[in-house]
């Protein structure tokens, strides 16, 4: 098993609202999480911050030999314990009203993997040499391409595509959308929109599926999306789950 994420403040923003994480835990089971942030005076960095930290800690100390049935109510419960903090911390400072942030997780061990998601953040496997997307953006052009009101294509393009339906510290109660995934992955990989908003999949594919090193692939990524404008914050986590499984 080899992992390797980072983080970027891309071409435009002043400022780096995303929060990233990786860790194992002693039973070998790996949490990896990506949340993006946003509001104001740096509110955006906070909310993540918050997310990221919590669940970097409780899943050191907490999760221990867990079903796969205990994991997802391990990450329900950790979702609304998050949201809570979010919504205390805002309380606590009225400046930073209107602070939240997207939230992508995936949880790998060795019986079973499950990927988790809150907003537009994504999670994708590498299966067969394909990447395959296994979460859903809560968008509000999603919806409306579910609905049949928008093509796939006019959504790329729509001036609204960024408007989230959905984030910690913006809906309470809330709710983790939980997918349980096939285990005969290759790799998992998380990223904030700031590289889906900049590559198209068939781009990212390409370069998880070259003959690079793990470190290599995420910089390429990350120099790739700035390179195209790099108009948002860039984060991504990978994994790859063997040798073998790596080209």
């Amino acid at each position: 098993m080899k992992s390797f994420y980072l983080t970027d403040a891309g071409k435009v923003r002043n400022h780096n609202e995303d929060s990233v994480i990786i860790v194992k835990n002693h039973n070998q089971d790996y949490l990896m999480a990506v949340a993006d942030g946003m509001g104001g005076h740096s509110a955006g960095e906070i909310a993540s911050s918050i997310a990221i930290s919590y669940l970097g800690k409780h899943f050191n100390e907490t999760f221990l030999n867990m079903s796969k049935m205990d994991a997802v109510n391990w990450l329900r419960s950790s979702v609304n314990e998050i949201n809570g903090l979010i919504f205390k911390y805002e309380k606590e400072h009225p400046e930073s009203k209107g602070m939240g942030t997207t939230l992508v997780v995936a949880i790998h061990t060795k019986d079973y993997i499950l990927f988790g998601n809150i907003g537009d953040s994504s999670g994708f496997v590498v299966k067969d040499e394909k990447l395959h997307k296994v979460t859903y953006d809560h968008t509000l052009v999603n919806l409306l391409v579910s609905a049949g009101e928008l093509t796939e294509e006019e959504a790329k393009e729509h001036p609204k595509k960024n408007v989230l339906m959905k984030a910690l510290g913006a809906n309470d109660p809330i709710d983790i959308d939980v997918f349980d995934c096939d285990m005969g992955i290759d790799a998992i990989m998380l990223c904030s929109d700031g590289l889906t908003n900049m590559l198209e999949e068939e781009q990212i594919e390409k370069v998880l599926l070259s003959d690079a090193d793990i470190e290599d692939k995420v910089i390429r990524l990350i120099r790739k999306s700035n390179n195209r404008g790099g108009t948002d914050n860039i984060s991504v986590a990978y994994l790859i789950r063997n040798e073998e499984g790596e080209e």
